[in-house]
């Protein structure tokens, strides 16, 4: 074999690596979506409800982390707040040591749909743990920082 096809062959691999990993976190996505709908609530909701719970040490967030942790400017997650509260999802707070903040904890009713949907979940993350694998071992380590292919080989 050449060392250009031998170069091709390894591209097409990573593509493929690369195409599986979109489909598997595509799946992902969609699975998570029809959950929440099934739950009566959007994966917008359920991301607010997950992201309330993401800081060790407290069981709750403020609005900037949510937005942060939802790519969402401020503004647009106050309304998905709103919308979480008038369902009973979660409530609001003053920050305990800045009243500017504001703190978002769940309700027993959001606690609910979140243990229900996390545990979903669980079992969909390993399929995508895998293509994430298959990607990082077909790139190689020599692109494991997010180097694109072409200039991995030029490097070397």
């Amino acid at each position: 074999m050449s060392e250009g096809s031998a170069a091709s062959a390894a591209e097409k691999r990573r593509l493929e690596a690369l195409s599986e990993f979109r489909y598997r976190l595509r799946n992902f996505l969609r699975f998570s979506e029809d959950a929440a709908r099934e739950e009566g609530i959007t994966v917008l909701h359920y991301q607010l409800l997950l992201h309330t719970q993401g800081f060790a040490g407290r069981d709750w967030a403020t609005v900037t982390e949510i937005a942060e942790r939802l790519q969402a400017q401020v503004h647009g997650v106050v309304a998905l707040i709103s919308r979480c509260e008038e369902a009973g999802l979660v409530q609001r707070k003053p920050g305990r040591t800045d009243r500017r903040q504001t703190e978002v904890h769940l309700l027993p009713k959001g606690q609910r749909k979140l243990q229900k949907l996390a545990g979903q979940h669980l079992g969909q993350i390993s399929a995508l743990a895998e293509a994430v694998r298959l990607a990082q071992a077909i790139a190689g380590p020599a692109e494991a920082g997010g180097a694109p292919a072409s200039e991995a080989a030029e490097a070397s």
